[in-house]
């Protein structure tokens, strides 16, 4: 799908992609729950669209899996996170979408809720990366919750907090990557090289970043 393309269909669902929208940011407030220091979670929920919005039309097979797609960024922690189950996350995409697409959403939600777990890495584990290679847009929108977190993180204003974790996530970027690439043919499964240089250009220092270029041919 070209940019152009998912521009138009992403102007002509605005209007549902909006109520999504308020109707996530409502969900996560209900919760009390904020992001960094002090921020509401919704600021986090338009960060990770914000890659959809830049990158979606590289994964977008057709106009049906727009909606899904943007439901399931805004969507993407409310089981882990604001106290949701399968089957409130898949009623609730039903108030904008067929049963079909409602489905590849609430899909795509449960794909990105992290295991149970003492650890992070217990969290997320093989069983968990697997569940979103298997899952069409879950390692996209995967991607792009890890280039939002890691832009905050970097950002001057995620304090020392954000320092610790950057070195988190540049010590995952070896494992990281390779854990949400799917070996398949199907364009919904895979993550565009444009956002993969995007967090690599963050996150990685000058040195380094030649390495994953050569790595993923980006």
């Amino acid at each position: 799908m070209t940019k152009h393309e998912f521009d138009g269909f992403r102007e002509k669902y605005a209007k549902q992609i909006e109520q999504i929208r308020l109707a996530a940011h409502e969900l996560h407030q209900s919760v009390n729950q904020i992001y960094g220091d002090d921020l509401p979670y919704g600021f986090h929920l338009d960060m990770v669209v914000e890659g959809v919005i830049c990158y979606g039309h590289l994964v977008c097979v057709c106009e049906e899996d727009v909606v899904p797609l943007f439901f399931g960024a805004y969507y993407h922690d409310s089981i882990e996170d604001a106290r949701q189950t399968y089957n409130d996350v898949l009623r609730t995409a039903k108030k904008w979408m067929t049963e079909e697409q409602a489905l590849m959403a609430a899909e795509i939600v449960y794909a990105l809720t992290n295991d149970k777990g003492r650890t992070r890495g217990e969290r997320a584990g093989e069983k968990y990366y697997n569940g979103i290679r298997v899952t069409p847009y879950a390692p996209f929108v995967k991607l792009c919750d890890r280039l939002a977190n890691v832009t905050y993180t970097c950002s001057i204003d995620s304090g020392r907090k954000g320092s610790r974790m950057r070195e988190v996530y540049k010590g995952e970027m070896g494992k990281f990557l390779p854990a949400i690439m799917s070996d398949s043919d199907d364009p919904r499964r895979q993550v565009p090289f444009e956002a993969i240089t995007a967090l690599a250009e963050i996150l990685i220092d000058e040195v380094d970043r030649d390495e994953i270029r050569k790595q993923w041919n980006c």
